[in-house]
């Protein structure tokens, strides 16, 4: 499947820098740019389907010095141009999120966030257009199904006490990083971890839809789980 072209729409440099780092960890994503204007950014899309090269997905700030995001998306969405668009913003009150459902946005990430968030929605995303280019030409109720239902994985799970975010962000960078499944037991030598503490992470990213969990088989003493990040593939 081919990478999703990601364009970075953030005014503050702090802010772009670090979503422009988070896009890079995750497995299926190419950043194609940075944009720090609501105008560089239609800009930009624009540039890129003239070019044969359309970007796919623009995480769009809210807050921009010269308009404000909802107004771009519309532009984008009048051009006809097939971009997606993921809101991240401070913005909480219900007349924005309307905005920006009735501007055809995909997702609404609300800062501050973590790693972990950012990295769940996204993969969200990506499932979500898995599931669709997985689909004929006339697709089917339950193929929709499946494709929104990827939109709207669990991400609500009730965090276990003592679940640091320091800790949940190398983790998910380890199984990322690694096509193979692995065990607790695995992860205590190169993470640093109790093989109990690092059973509690992996069940609760399983839990949350983001790790494949399977028991495996052929291993002496007791059995166990093995996980693996869930990729679009």
């Amino acid at each position: 499947m081919p990478l999703i072209r990601v364009l970075v729409v953030e005014d503050e440099p702090l802010a772009a820098e670090a979503h422009a780092v988070y896009v890079g960890r995750l497995a299926g994503f190419e950043l194609v740019g940075t944009a720090g204007t609501g105008q560089d950014a239609f800009r930009q899309v624009v540039a890129a389907a003239s070019a044969g090269t359309p970007i796919d997905l623009v995480l769009m700030d809210m807050n921009l010095p010269d308009s404000h995001g909802l107004d771009v998306s519309r532009r984008i969405r009048a051009a006809g141009l097939a971009t997606d668009i993921i809101a991240i913003t401070a913005v909480r009150d219900l007349e924005n999120v309307r905005g920006a459902i009735a501007a055809g946005v995909v997702q609404y990430l609300i800062k501050p966030f973590t790693y972990s968030t950012f990295a769940t929605k996204l993969s969200s995303y990506r499932d979500f257009r898995a599931e669709l280019n997985g689909q004929a030409s006339v697709v089917t109720q339950s193929g929709v199904d499946h494709a929104f239902a990827s939109l709207r994985a669990p991400t609500d799970i009730a965090r276990p006490k003592g679940v640091a975010n320091s800790t949940l962000d190398s983790l998910v960078a380890y199984l990322q990083a690694h096509a193979a499944p692995v065990s607790a037991s695995e992860l205590m030598e190169p993470l640093g971890l109790s093989r109990v503490t690092a059973r509690r992470y992996l069940e609760y990213l399983a839990d949350k839809g983001l790790v494949l969990r399977a028991p495996r088989y052929g291993t002496p003493g007791r059995p166990e789980n093995e996980y693996r990040w869930k990729s679009a593939g």
